[in-house]
């Protein structure tokens, strides 16, 4: 491949300049993660005249995903870890990153933002960032070392998704303040596979009180609390229905919880669902019942699709939507509160279209094609900020770059 001259400023109006070249490094591609789904659609919405762009995977990735990320003539470079202490394959991703003059290292996730740190710096990339798109490190000391310390100082910018995490990330990880900066997860249009009638597919009425979420059925979701406020509704509105889209670890645990309350017939495991449109569209009201989160897509999806939420008090959903205006928001955990509210929307029609109407006046500032250009500016403007360093200090200067 051809070396051409680094990239000039964004503002320069007299050189040609080449496309800044930008790798997104992740671990796995899991179908189900909104990180990775949210990486995804980053990289395949920054405008193609300025970036050249490669997804980067540590571990095997295949599957849907990928397969978007190339349809859409981006590269993937698969590094194929095989565990741990599998660190052979990094020497191709130090490889990539020096005979591509890769201009920006973006990183995501936890493993990959220590990864990425470290050999874009190693590297001299110009512009090194890492993304945490759930802040979740209670009881894990290390990985807040990791965060503070090593993660932290060498990035040029930290992103985090919600003001609460960037808090947490100050006061319990020591992060530099100035290194952070909050942009929470744009929403992501699922793919259109023509439209599912839920009730119909279900056989249940269609004036049937409805509940609906949508999640990988793991712990960090907590959907055994929302199965048992379920419960707690169906005893005063015994039409209602429960409809969870998704699969995963817990699906067998949950099942059985709502056979023990009573309520099996009425809690519906869908599994896998990509069509959260018709779901969100035939229910009544939304629920989510995670113990955290970083800046969810199923709050943005029912924020797009007109749904109201009841949420538990998890990353940005309260400040992006405001609680009791454009969601409800409960303490995680407490599924008497859970109850209290979702029977509250289900039983009042006109404060459920206003919570919708108001969320709906949110929808701009979270559009994919308006986050990326948010990450498309801050990319030129670090790799301009790194020139400018460069010219002043050489390649071993520090700097802390105001975004």
């Amino acid at each position: 491949m051809m070396v051409t001259e680094p990239a000039a400023s964004p503002s320069a109006t007299t050189k040609e300049r080449r496309p800044l070249r930008v790798v997104m490094l992740t671990d796995k591609m899991f179908e189900g993660g909104g990180a990775e789904r949210a990486m995804v659609a980053i990289a395949t919405h920054l405008p193609r005249d300025r970036f050249e762009v490669t997804v980067a995977t540590t571990r095997p990735a295949g599957g849907s995903l990928i397969a978007q990320v190339q349809a859409s003539g981006l590269r993937h470079l698969a590094l194929d870890r095989r565990g741990r202490l599998d660190l052979v394959p990094f020497r191709r991703l130090a490889r990539y990153l020096r005979d591509e003059r890769i201009d920006v290292l973006h990183a995501h996730k936890f493993g990959s933002n220590l990864w990425g740190s470290i050999f874009g710096r190693l590297t001299s990339v110009p512009a090194v960032i890492a993304h945490e798109h759930t802040w979740s490190y209670q009881g894990k000391p290390w990985r807040r070392v990791l965060d503070g310390q090593v993660i932290g100082r060498l990035v040029d910018l930290f992103v985090a998704v919600s003001e609460r995490d960037r808090d947490r990330m100050i006061e319990l990880e020591g992060v530099p303040a100035d290194k952070i900066l909050v942009l929470p997860n744009p929403y992501i249009p699922r793919p259109d596979q023509g439209s599912v009638d839920v009730r119909n597919h279900l056989g249940l009425p269609a004036d049937a009180p409805l509940v609906a979420t949508a999640a990988v059925l793991r712990p960090q979701k907590a959907l055994e609390v929302l199965i048992e406020a379920f419960a707690q509704v169906a005893r005063s509105m015994p039409a209602a229905h429960l409809v969870i889209g998704g699969d995963g670890p817990r699906r067998e645990a949950l099942e059985q919880r709502a056979h023990e309350l009573g309520v099996a017939e009425r809690v519906h495991f869908l599994g896998w669902w990509q069509d959260i449109t018709s779901l969100l569209e035939c229910a009544d009201v939304a629920a989510m019942s995670s113990d955290f989160e970083g800046s969810p897509l199923f709050a943005l999806e029912c924020m797009m699709h007109g749904t109201p939420l009841v949420s538990t008090d998890v990353g940005n959903v309260g400040e992006m939507l405001e609680d009791g205006r454009g969601v409800l928001i409960v303490p995680p955990r407490d599924a008497a509160a859970l109850a209290d509210a979702i029977e509250a929307l289900l039983r009042d029609p006109e404060r459920r279209a206003a919570q919708a109407s108001f969320a709906s006046g949110k929808t701009p500032r979270y559009r994919i094609d308006s986050v990326a250009l948010e990450f498309a500016a801050i990319y030129e403007r670090l790799v301009e900020q790194g020139a400018a360093r460069r010219g002043r200090l050489g390649d071993n200067g520090k700097h802390r770059p105001s975004v």
